[in-house]
C-alpha cells in the first residue's frame, strides 16, 4: 500500500457551480467536516444551491472533479481510473456506484486537478483501478489500493456482488454506467477488450464506507458521449437520476421534457451538451413541458410528417378539404398509417391549412390575396392538435409580403404544434398578376421571418416549429444561399412541390439539393391527380432519396 503527501490547493473550475447544499453526517458533522476522533466513514452528498449547474469542462479529468463538486460535499474513498483505459472506468464506474463514492480520472498530468479535489472532499483512500490510474497521485498522506481492470478483483477488494460479465460497445457505454445501480451491479467492460486473465491480484485493504444520503431530487443530464462517463458514474453513486437527451439539445427527449417539467435540480455534464450554444433557453423552453405530436420538442430527425393539403370547405385546392372535419382527421391519419412500417422514425399526421390564398381578384386591400378569418380557422387547427396531428398554415401572399401575414396568424402560431409555409409562387412583385407570372422572393424577406417566428418561439418557450418554403424552381427564392439557418427554435425545411412525370419531378428534386445551406430539412408532394403517376407510399421511400421528412398530398 502506497502512502501519499497532503495535497496542496488549486483552482479547479466548474462552470457556473453555485454553492452547494450539504447533507449533515450521521453523527451531525457539517457536511465534509471530521469530527474530534477523525473523520467519518460516510461519503456526504450535496445538492447544488443554484437550480441549474452547467458542467462544461473540455477535459475529461477536469470534468470529473467538477461533478464530485457539484454532487458530494465530503468522502473517505474515492475511485481513480486512467482516462485512456475504457474497462478500467466502467469497473471503477461499478465501484463508485456500488460504494456510494465519486469516480475521478488520474494518469499522467492529472495532479494539478486531482490534489484539491481530494483534499476538499477529506479522502483517506483512494481505489485505484488499472494499469497507471494512480501515476498523478504525489507524495505521501492518502493510501493507495490498487486493482486491475479485472471484475473478480475488483470485486475482491470493493466486496460488491458483481452479476455477470457484460461486455459494453463504445456508443453504449454511457447508457450502461446511467443505468447501474447500488443493488444491480453488472461486471461491465469494454466490448472487444481482452478476456480477464486473473492473475493480477489487488495491493492493498479498502476501508468500509458508508453510503450517502440520495440526491432523490437531482436529474443528472448527459447527452449520452463517452466524455461524461465518469461524471455520469459520480452522479449515480450520489444517488442522482442520470438521463441520457441523446445528442447536444434536451428537447430532442421526451423523457427529459416530461422530466425537467417537474422542476428538479438539474445538473448538465459534457462540453457538447453543457457548452452547447443555447443550452440556458433550451432548458427553459424544456421545463415548460410542453411536447409535440409523437414526443419531445424537436421536430427532425425524430419524426416524418404525412400532410394532408388544402383549404376547409373546398376540394378545389387540395384532398384537405374534400370532406369535413372529422373525416379530414380521419383521412389524415389513415394517409400516415402506412409509412410507419417504412421508416424509423416517429410518423406524424399533419394538416397543412392554405391560411391565405392567392386570388385573381385585387381584393379589398390591393394585394390579390385572400386572408382567411382566424375564428374560422382555429376550430380546424385546435381540433387537429386534439387529435395528436401537427398543423403548418400556408401564406400564398400576392402584392404583400410574408411578415405582415403572418403576423396576422400569430395567435394560432403560439399552439405548441402549428408551424408556417411560405409559398414563393404566390408572392407576386408591383404589377404582376398570379398564374401569369410565376412569384419568387428575396431572401431578405424569408430571413425577417425567420427572425420574427424564432423569437416568437423563444419568448413563448414553444417547441421547434417548422418553417416551410415551398419551391419547385431554383428561381422563385432569389440568394437561397444566404437563408439564416442558425436559430434552432425552427426547423427549417425546403418543400419540393412540382407536380408531373416522375422523372421531372426527381430531377427538381436533385437540383433544389444543389448548393442547400445546412442544415436543412426536406419535403416531398404527392398529387394526387396531377402527377403520372402518383407515387405509393413505398415508391416515396425508395426512390425519394434521401428520405424526406414531410410528405404532403394534395
Amino acid at each position: 500500500m502506497r502512502r501519499l503527501g497532503t495535497v496542496g490547493s488549486a483552482v479547479v473550475t466548474l462552470v457556473l457551480l453555485a454553492g452547494c447544499t450539504g447533507t449533515s453526517s450521521a453523527d451531525g458533522d457539517p457536511a465534509g467536516s471530521a469530527s474530534a476522533d477523525g473523520p467519518g466513514s460516510r461519503a456526504v452528498t450535496a445538492a447544488p444551491g443554484a437550480p441549474r449547474t452547467l458542467v462544461a469542462d473540455t477535459d475529461p479529468v477536469a470534468a470529473a472533479v467538477s461533478t464530485s463538486r457539484a454532487l458530494f460535499a465530503g468522502s473517505p474513498v474515492a475511485v481513480l481510473a486512467g482516462p485512456d483505459d475504457p474497462s478500467a472506468q466502467l469497473l471503477g464506474a461499478v465501484s463508485a456506484v456500488g460504494l456510494g463514492v465519486p469516480l475521478l480520472l488520474g494518469g499522467d498530468g492529472a495532479a494539478d486537478a486531482l490534489a484539491p479535489e481530494l483534499d476538499r472532499l477529506g479522502v483517506r483512500t483512494v481505489l485505484a483501478v488499472g494499469d497507471g490510474a494512480a501515476a498523478a497521485l504525489p507524495g505521501d498522506g492518502v493510501d493507495v489500493v490498487t486493482v486491475p481492470a479485472e471484475a473478480d478483483a475488483v470485486a475482491e477488494v470493493t466486496g460488491l456482488d458483481l452479476d455477470a460479465d457484460q461486455p459494453v460497445a463504445e456508443a453504449d457505454r454511457a447508457a450502461a454506467v446511467a443505468a447501474l445501480a447500488p443493488d444491480a451491479l453488472p461486471a461491465l467492460r469494454a466490448d472487444g477488450a481482452a478476456d480477464p486473465t486473473g492473475a493480477a491480484e489487488p495491493s492493498g485493504e479498502l476501508p468500509s464506507v458508508d453510503r450517502p444520503e440520495p440526491l432523490d431530487d437531482v436529474v443528472v443530464l448527459a447527452s449520452g458521449s463517452g466524455d461524461a462517463l465518469a461524471g455520469i458514474a459520480t452522479a449515480r453513486a450520489a444517488g442522482a437520476e442520470v438521463l441520457l437527451t441523446g445528442g447536444a439539445d434536451p428537447r430532442g427527449s421526451a423523457p427529459v421534457v416530461e422530466r425537467l417539467a417537474q422542476q428538479p435540480t438539474v445538473v448538465v455534464l459534457g462540453a457538447d451538451l453543457a457548452g452547447a450554444p443555447g443550452i440556458d433557453w433550451k432548458l427553459d423552453t424544456a421545463a415548460e413541458g410542453t411536447q409535440l405530436p409523437g414526443g419531445g420538442q424537436l421536430l427532425f430527425p425524430q419524426h416524418m410528417l404525412v400532410a394532408l393539403y388544402g383549404i376547409p370547405g373546398s376540394g378545389a385546392l387540395g384532398v384537405l378539404g374534400e370532406q369535413d372535419l372529422p373525416s379530414s382527421i380521419q383521412r389524415a391519419q389513415q394517409t400516415a398509417e402506412p409509412y410507419r412500417s417504412l421508416v424509423g422514425t416517429t410518423v406524424v399526421p399533419a394538416f397543412e391549412i392554405i391560411a391565405t390564398v392567392a386570388s385573381e381578384f385585387p381584393g379589398p386591400d390591393g394585394n390579390y390575396s385572400a386572408e382567411g378569418d382566424v375564428a374560422e380557422l382555429r376550430p380546424w387547427v385546435e381540433a387537429a392538435g386534439a387529435a395528436g396531428l401537427y398543423v403548418v398554415l400556408d401564406l400564398q401572399p400576392g402584392r404583400t409580403d410574408f411578415l405582415t401575414q403572418a403576423k396576422e396568424y400569430q395567435s394560432l402560431l403560439e399552439l405548441p404544434y402549428v408551424g408556417l409555409a411560405l409559398d414563393p409562387e404566390w408572392r407576386l412583385a408591383p404589377g404582376q398578376v398570379h398564374l401569369t407570372q410565376i412569384g419568387q422572393v428575396g431572401i431578405d424577406e424569408i430571413n425577417t421571418v425567420v427572425t420574427w417566428l424564432a423569437d416568437l418561439t423563444r419568448e413563448k418557450a414553444l417547441p421547434q416549429k417548422l418553417l416551410l418554403l415551398h419551391q419547385f424552381q431554383v428561381r422563385m427564392i432569389i440568394d437561397r444561399e444566404r437563408l439564416d439557418t442558425s436559430r434552432d427554435e425552427l426547423a427549417i425545411m425546403v418543400h419540393a412541390d412540382g407536380q408531373g412525370g416522375q422523372a421531372a419531378k426527381q430531377d427538381t428534386w436533385r437540383v433544389l439539393h444543389q448548393d442547400a445551406p445546412a442544415p436543412l430539412w426536406w419535403g416531398w408532394k404527392n398529387f394526387v391527380d396531377e402527377d403520372s403517376p402518383m407515387l405509393t407510399p413505398e415508391q416515396t421511400i425508395e426512390q425519394v432519396l434521401p428520405t424526406p421528412q414531410l410528405v404532403t398530398y394534395q
